[in-house]
């Protein structure tokens, strides 16, 4: 009985207060983009329109990293990127696409790499003549990226973060190391790790948003939620809106007739 009541009257001083933003504060985190234009494009409509409807905030835009490769305009993603950070309070990541992009225009070997996962679409994006880059050798292939990379876009993807933190949220490309503090995390996991973080049921320091790994819905596991639709393949953009302790998604999707919708998603 004694053990009983202990047990009850422990209840709510071990009970953890449910994650937050700051008050005042409001935050839409935005999946990999993966060079879908048209998608970012309209899921930022409906940002706008949502904060536009809602009680003044300070807002802030988080992309959540590899804005590149696959799809057909990473270029104009970059730019858009861009003009999104000079006129809103925007943070991005860098994924591990924008890493591979870089390393690519000095690193044969990773410029290979990068062409077999997605960086073709990345170069013919800059206008590069189709013809002359899946006939020319990969020396001159690697090349013709360097000419048509601006330095603008070399020196903007640079300066992309590798975490954020707003209120109890960290927010960062792949995810984290549960087995080392984040003060202490190393640049790769936060842009490659899968495991042993996926998987992982304990709570971390931080509520953890992040993208990377492609889920058919977005993937609240309490500790960590997960964001990547797989906009290159699905046709369907995520972002997740953060407000005190609510949660909700908005979503652009492509649908079977080529037009974008963007939509409220219940959380």
């Amino acid at each position: 009985m004694f053990q009983s009541l202990r047990q009850f009257f422990a209840r709510p001083a071990d009970a953890a207060p449910p994650p937050a933003l700051p008050e005042g504060r409001r935050v839409y985190a935005v999946g990999d983009v993966h060079g879908c234009l048209g998608l970012l494009d309209s899921l930022l409509g409906a940002i706008e329109a949502d904060d536009a409807a809602s009680s003044p905030a300070e807002t802030t835009i988080v992309l959540l990293g590899d804005l590149v490769d696959r799809g057909p305009d990473s270029a104009g993603v970059i730019a858009r990127a861009r003009e999104l950070k000079q006129r809103r309070d925007t943070r991005i990541l860098g994924g591990n696409h924008e890493e591979m992009f870089l390393r690519s225009l000095h690193d044969l070997e990773m410029f290979r790499h990068f062409i077999r996962h997605g960086g073709r679409e990345t170069a013919l994006s800059y206008g590069i003549e189709k013809r002359a880059f899946l006939e020319a050798t990969l020396e001159e292939a690697q090349e013709l990226m360097r000419q048509a990379v601006p330095q603008e876009d070399v020196d903007f993807l640079e300066s992309f973060e590798d975490m954020v933190t707003i209120g109890d949220y960290l927010f960062v490309h792949a995810g984290i190391d549960p087995r080392v503090p984040l003060a202490e995390q190393k640049k790769h996991d936060l842009r490659w790790i899968r495991e042993p973080f996926l998987s992982h049921t304990e709570r971390h320091e931080l509520v953890v948003v992040h993208g990377h790994t492609i889920r058919d819905e977005p993937e609240d596991c309490g500790n960590r939620i997960g964001i990547d639709t797989g906009a290159y393949s699905s046709g369907r953009l995520t972002a997740l809106r953060l407000e005190g302790t609510s949660r909700r998604y908005i979503e652009a999707v492509e649908n079977a007739g080529g037009e974008i919708v963007a939509t409220p998603v219940a959380a």
